[in-house]
């Protein structure tokens, strides 16, 4: 249907003359058509799936729990320092306290140091030093060892607690660069100064 002008004859500009109007009433308005619908889902068959998914999620969740509690704690088991105690042969002798650490490779023993004192003893296997701290004197000690001969607890000890005893004191010279030292031993001796032996 052609559309009118308007402005055309006589009437003023933008005006429409009658005959346009009737043929714009004539026209139809356009026709829009519906979206098509979701076939519509039972209502037991939505429950269903909604217990579905919720069932799936809640695996996943239990799932993800249980691998980060266990990472964490073969972590913390890793790091944690064993403690155990050691008999002598046939249960003869004092038992000796052992405290073993994997992330520093070192082993630290409790031995006595005369009838009422102790001592500690620290296997570095990474530096390859054994250090000695007694508790009665305000000294530690430490030797290189070579890598595949560590001294026994007994032969360390012993070794230690003479250069203990020949020790005047004013004659050593401390070490001065505890750069050398593993943490451990370096927490060992941090407030008392630390000799070769």
């Amino acid at each position: 249907i052609p559309r009118a002008r308007a402005g055309k004859g006589t009437g003023a500009p933008g005006e429409m003359d009658d005959s346009s109007k009737e043929a714009l009433m004539e026209e139809a308005p356009p026709r829009y058509t519906e979206s098509p619908r979701l076939p519509c889902i039972p209502h037991e068959l939505r429950s269903l799936l909604l217990l579905v998914v919720l069932l799936v999620v809640a695996l996943v969740v239990v799932n993800v729990t249980f691998l980060l509690l266990g990472q964490h704690l073969s972590e913390s088991h890793a790091e944690m320092v064993l403690r155990m105690t050691i008999h002598g042969v046939d249960g003869e002798g004092a038992p000796q306290q052992l405290a073993m650490s994997k992330k520093e490779r070192t082993g630290t023993f409790a031995v006595r140091d005369g009838p009422n004192a102790s001592a500690t003893v620290v296997y570095d296997y990474g530096k390859l030093l054994v250090g000695y701290r007694s508790w009665r004197h305000r000294a530690c000690y430490i030797t290189r060892v070579d890598k595949d001969n560590f001294p026994g607890l007994d032969a360390a000890t012993e070794t230690f607690q003479r250069r203990q005893g020949e020790d005047a004191g004013d004659k050593a010279v401390a070490l001065a660069d505890r750069s050398i030292l593993g943490t451990t031993i370096n927490i060992l001796c941090s407030t008392v100064p630390v000799f070769w032996a």
